[in-house]
């Protein structure tokens, strides 16, 4: 088939076709290739092509769009004109929601003529809302590769066997309960992938797949698994970790070519010997050795609860009636006890970065982690749930305390919260109970006091200054209502600092409040001490002003003349109706409102220092943090082996949770692609207690051949906390006043290039490499460069999926940004040389190509594979025979 670029007018990434349908970049079309997923409008791109050049479009064989495109229902009526189509992809999650998470696509179900488009052999719906099959797939005589993972099925038509060509079938993430029995004339079938579903028995025709190499059941509700499975002779790799099992059957110890099982975090009290003496079986997280419990016995004195500990790549797991014990990689842990769920449910958790905009933290309140979400949300379990949570020790935070809170859907709440200190990891965790699961995090507030008033009246006073004392009198009010108390010192040297004045002074800043909008029906009395170094005998009451503040410190009242003052020796006394903010000032100023507002701005302000550094290795990577004024040294003197740079730059001042951009500048550039890229600024949020850190690379539209670069990065304000002093805001107006710093950015002089070895490809040389072992096949040098040749512009995905880092990905697209080929050669022989010693590398650069949508190049590695793997066995078999025939001929010898 022709290349489709010239037929449908399209030129380059800049140009307007021939035709004036709108240019597409050279990513989005190679070949036969129509790649529009990776457009906001790619469904309107592809309507208007197939309206104006609708007799070359028909002739694509492969199509990728996003079923997060508004237009997807509209486009879908035009598919079945495509006759030629061989791979038709139709995903989700192309758009996240404002926790992070991935949207799923708008496809519930599918035009019935798609049943017609008999050439197509790959069709993926993943991340979309389908509850059925669509029939119409039944009807595809042609598919092999069928992908409906995170959708919402619940069954499979009963006559799926039908799909007789069948060889990859993934179904991971829905909600499957059973299979069909006609899933065993799946002959074909090598790859099934039905892990995280809800499935609780197999049906015995399962044993009859008897080509399939990969069988991944994990994350189900599987009590055991079929005898029959003991017949899939070509099964590799078997996954049945993060069920219910309490058997297995020992016939798998038979299966000849299985190199994997893995039965970790089941219930599994005791395994065959045969399989136990199985150098690939991984069982950790079963109740191995525990006898089964009798009735009349104590449950909770003779049985130990399971335990699970999921690696960083797990996302769910499965709690029982029985209870169990889980630890996740990145250090929370969880206590659910037998009882807590009456049936097995699946728990689903992510760890996201906090998002101001649904993040509301509350005044002096500092963030210590990132945001745990557990799913199912408001599930009510009967038992309370354990949960502990390791948090940054805020070490500098006095008269704070660290409290676990959780979002409902509509707020935030604190919970009850204890502090421990973890010797072995060494590390400060965070423990609360909760009864159900929804979004947690952990914050260090000031240190709240409350109590419930009762109509008798009661006396509140702070854990943090005992002198502090409310007194609620009797008959205050009718109902019992719920008091909070906080309290925020501040020194003699801070109102000096700020005020700039030696004469004012301030008593700790008290905060009160309530569960009820309605006044006390008596007024409350409230005791202050007197401002440092006042007391009775020295006061001048004209110079004291008690000031009132609303909920959120924009303005402060004098209202000094409206309450009636009692002093006693060290005490200021005076009654109120309503809470809010109370602050006793000792000052000569007439007008102490806009001092005390000022004041407590700078009380929630964080004095920090910018960074710019780049790696002494690679000029092109550069590191950009926020780091606090105190942290600067430390962090510089850990960073200086490996990166140089400026020196940090001035002071300046932000708030917690305060957004701010970073934006290159005079001849340096980024990629603007970037998730956290905002019309070409790179986007970060202050948190005081988190890494606000990031690397990335950066290049020059300059010819460097000549001279180096000299650029530069600024640091521009962003979006601030909704509840900062009006006058902040009001400061921050306009392009001068939302900058904040600027530090300098060398890109040196390009070295010429020696000449390159001609023999190389496209002047690129490969160092010799064998992937993989002798028994199971190798990869070669010239089956990477064969692989090569079919990447195309997957090569970023497929990088990703096998492990590089987004940097290196920057990178090796930036070193041969002129061509497409030696970015996929670099991209895959770096990822070779850095696995070459990997026994598994091979099965790892097969998932890859699985995970990033080409099943066809992962079918091409498979057939090398196989080819190397029959060379061995045959040469084997003749080194064998040729012993033989020398055994005998020195055998005649003698004789």
């Amino acid at each position: 088939m022709q290349k489709m670029a010239e037929p449908l007018g399209l030129r380059d990434e800049c140009g307007e076709g021939t035709s004036g349908a709108p240019a597409l970049a050279g990513s989005c079309l190679a070949d036969n290739r129509l790649n529009l997923d990776v457009y906001p409008d790619g469904c309107r791109r592809f309507l208007q092509l197939f309206k104006e050049q609708q007799g070359e479009v028909v002739q694509v064989e492969f199509l990728r769009l996003s079923s997060n495109d508004c237009l997807i229902d509209t486009t879908l009526g035009s598919l079945p004109h495509l006759k030629h189509l061989k791979s038709l992809v139709l995903k989700g999650g192309h758009a996240r929601d404002e926790f992070g998470s991935y949207q799923h696509g708008s496809l519930t179900s599918l035009p019935p003529d798609l049943g017609n488009l008999r050439c197509l052999t790959h069709l993926d719906l993943s991340f979309n809302r389908l509850s059925i099959l669509p029939s119409c797939i039944l009807h595809l005589p042609s598919l092999h590769v069928l992908l409906v993972s995170h959708n919402s099925l619940v069954t499979l038509p009963e006559d799926f066997g039908c799909l007789s060509k069948l060889t990859f079938f993934s179904a991971m993430k829905n909600q499957l309960k059973d299979l069909p029995q006609s899933i065993g004339e799946l002959s074909m079938l090598q790859d099934l992938d039905l892990s995280e579903n809800a499935l609780e028995l197999l049906p015995e025709e399962v044993g009859n797949l008897h080509n399939c190499t990969e069988l991944d059941l994990s994350g189900n509700r599987l009590l055991s698994i079929p005898d029959s499975l003991a017949n899939l002779k070509s099964l590799r790799r078997l996954h049945l970790h993060s069920n219910l099992l309490v058997t297995v059957p020992a016939s798998l110890a038979s299966l000849p070519n299985l190199s994997r099982l893995d039965l970790q975090n089941n219930c599994l009290r005791a395994i065959p010997a045969e399989i136990q003496a199985l150098p690939f079986v991984h069982v950790r997280g079963n109740p191995l050795g525990e006898t089964e419990p009798s009735p009349q016995a104590d449950k909770s004195s003779t049985r130990r609860l399971k335990r699970l500990f999921l690696a960083s790549g797990e996302g769910s797991f499965t709690v029982t009636s029985e209870g169990c014990k889980v630890v996740l990689a990145c250090g929370i842990h969880f206590y659910f006890p037998p009882g807590a769920a009456s049936d097995p449910l699946r728990i689903c958790f992510r760890s996201l970065m906090p998002d101001p905009q649904w993040v509301k933290l509350r005044h002096h309140d500092v963030l210590l982690s990132r945001v745990l979400e557990l799913q199912p949300h408001g599930v009510q379990f009967q038992q309370e749930v354990q949960i502990w949570m390791p948090y940054i020790s805020p070490q500098t935070l006095h008269q704070h305390e660290v409290v676990v809170r959780t979002f409902s859907g509509q707020s935030w709440s604190d919970l009850k919260t204890r502090v421990k200190w973890k010797r072995k990891s060494k590390k400060c965790v965070a423990h609360c109970c909760v009864l159900h699961f929804s979004w947690f995090l952990v914050v260090s507030r000031l240190v709240q006091n409350e109590c419930k008033v009762p109509a008798e009246g009661t006396l509140l006073f702070s854990s943090v200054d005992p002198n502090i004392k409310v007194i609620f009198p009797p008959g205050v009010t009718k109902e019992p209502r719920s008091v909070k108390l906080q309290v925020l010192p501040v020194s003699a040297e801070e109102i000096q600092e700020i005020t700039a004045s030696a004469g004012c002074r301030a008593s700790p800043l008290l905060y009160l409040s309530q569960d009820s909008t309605v006044d006390f029906l008596k007024p409350v009395r409230i005791q202050l001490p007197l401002p440092p170094g006042i007391t009775g005998l020295n006061l001048d009451r004209s110079r004291l002003h008690i000031l009132h503040g609303d909920l959120e410190g924009q303005t402060w009242n004098d209202i000094t003349s409206e309450v009636v003052l009692e002093f006693t020796h060290l005490y200021a006394v005076f009654e109120v109706t309503h809470f809010s903010w109370y602050w006793l000032w000792y000052t000569t100023k007439t007008y102490i409102g806009g001092i005390a507002k000022k004041v407590y701005e700078r009380l929630r302000l964080y004095q920090v220092n910018f960074i710019a550094l780049q790696r002494k290795r690679d000029p092109e990577q550069v590191l950009l943090q926020c780091v606090p004024k105190h942290k600067v040294d430390p962090v510089l003197k850990k960073l200086q082996d490996r990166y140089r740079g400026p020196e940090p730059s001035d002071m300046v001042e932000m708030f917690e949770g305060e957004q701010f951009f970073a934006a290159f500048e005079r001849g340096i550039s980024i990629d603007t692609d970037r998730p956290d890229c905002v019309d070409g600024r790179l986007s970060f949020i202050f948190y005081s207690h988190l890494k606000n850190m990031k690397e990335i690379y950066v290049t020059s539209p300059v010819d460097r051949k000549g001279q180096a670069v000299k650029g530069q990065v600024s640091f521009y304000r962003g979006a601030v906390p909704d509840s900062i002093p009006e006058d902040a805001s009001r400061r921050r107006k306009g392009p001068d006043s939302l900058w904040l710093a600027t530090l300098p950015i060398k890109l040196p002089q390009l070295k010429p290039r020696r000449d390159e070895n001609p023999s190389s490809l496209n002047g690129f040389s490969f160092p010799p490499l064998n992937l993989g072992n002798a028994e199971t096949g190798y990869l070669t040098q010239a089956n990477l460069l064969s692989i090569a040749r079919r990447v195309g512009a997957d090569w970023q995905s497929i990088g990703l999926n096998l492990g590089l880092t987004y940097q290196q990905i920057e990178c090796i697209g930036y070193n041969n940004r002129q061509d497409l080929n030696k970015q996929i050669l670099d991209m895959l022989f770096s990822w070779a040389q850095q696995n070459s010693e990997d026994p598994d590398c091979v099965s790892k650069l097969i998932t890859a190509m699985k995970e990033s949508g080409r099943q066809d190049i992962a079918d091409e590695i498979d057939a090398i594979i196989e080819l190397g793997r029959q060379k061995y066995s045959e040469s084997i078999r003749r080194v064998g025979l040729e012993q033989e025939s020398s055994t005998e001929d020195s055998a005649i010898a003698m004789t």
